[in-house]
């Protein structure tokens, strides 16, 4: 996807991206068991539509704490191998951690730019990457470098969010961090969290990329805690994209922000609980057996 390199700095988004998953590797960590619940569904589809079995060969990109690595991991078994990558050193250290207490020997964890991958080509069976391409300054570099790695017929799946109204949990706190910083709408092609929602948007990039058999599912992707209060602390705390759009504002009206986004996050409570709305796409495509 283009960018408009002039008003938008690819390696200062990166290097910020960066530096905010170095930050927020603890949080992400801390919040397995959210992640697990929120987005165990859309993982689960995720390894179905790559074919994932015993004995492959896996690639994770933009791993994160590992959850879906774990996941991963599991249904190849002993025979199959994992690599996790991720652009932040802190938060695959987390992503050692849990595979050490799931007790696992078939996963490796390395610090790996999703748009330059140091490794062979037709290496792997499948690529996953859950929550991570949405962020790539470069999709169609990092499609491209995945289509590379893959062996053929292999398959990649990816799970992104759709559009902003369907994920009000998550686009109501972009909206008011928006007004209130000031901030322009993003560019055509700017990485962000719904540039791959639009309906076709992501097919069209696997497609352009070299992918075949591409295809896409819809997936209700619920966020459940007990209240908005909660909602906002974990946003706070695990969503970086949240804070580099803060970074312009003092820690006062920063204060007044999130207060802001939880008094209208309120409207998803009921019985004591909350239940942010959240959809997300899980999508596919196959590299060709004679590519």
């Amino acid at each position: 996807m283009e960018t408009n390199n002039t008003q938008f700095d690819p390696v200062k988004y990166k290097t910020t991206t960066r530096e905010q998953w170095q930050e927020a590797a603890n949080a992400w960590y801390r919040w397995s068991n959210t992640l697990h619940q929120w987005l165990g569904p859309s993982t689960d589809r995720m390894l179905e539509l790559a074919d994932i079995s015993k004995g492959n060969h896996v690639l994770d990109i933009a791993a994160g704490a590992g959850e879906q690595s774990i996941a991963t991991a599991k249904k190849v078994g002993i025979s199959g191998y994992v690599l996790a990558t991720d652009i932040s050193p802190n938060i695959l250290e987390y992503a050692k951690k849990m595979v050490s207490e799931n007790g696992l020997n078939n996963v490796e964890t390395r610090v790996m730019d999703g748009e330059n991958l140091e490794l062979d080509d037709a290496s792997f069976d499948a690529v996953i990457s859950r929550v991570g391409l949405i962020y790539f300054p470069n999709q169609q570099k990092a499609l491209k470098e995945i289509l590379r790695v893959l062996k053929p017929g292999g398959k990649v799946a990816v799970i992104v969010y759709s559009t902003p109204e369907k994920n009000k949990f998550f686009s109501i706190p972009v909206s008011i961090i928006r007004n209130r910083a000031k901030l322009p709408p993003p560019l055509l092609g700017q990485p962000g969290p719904f540039s791959l929602g639009s309906e076709g948007v992501i097919e069209k990039a696997f497609s352009d990329a070299g992918f075949i058999n591409v295809r896409s599912e819809l997936v209700d992707s619920p966020l459940h805690l007990s209240s908005a209060a909660e909602c906002v602390q974990f946003e706070k705390e695990s969503f970086g994209a949240l804070h580099q759009m803060l970074s312009s504002l003092s820690d006062t009206e920063k204060e007044s922000v999130w207060l802001e986004i939880e008094n209208e996050l309120k409207s998803f409570e009921s019985d004591n609980r909350f239940i942010g709305p959240c959809e997300m796409i899980v999508a596919m495509g196959e590299k060709k057996m004679n590519y």
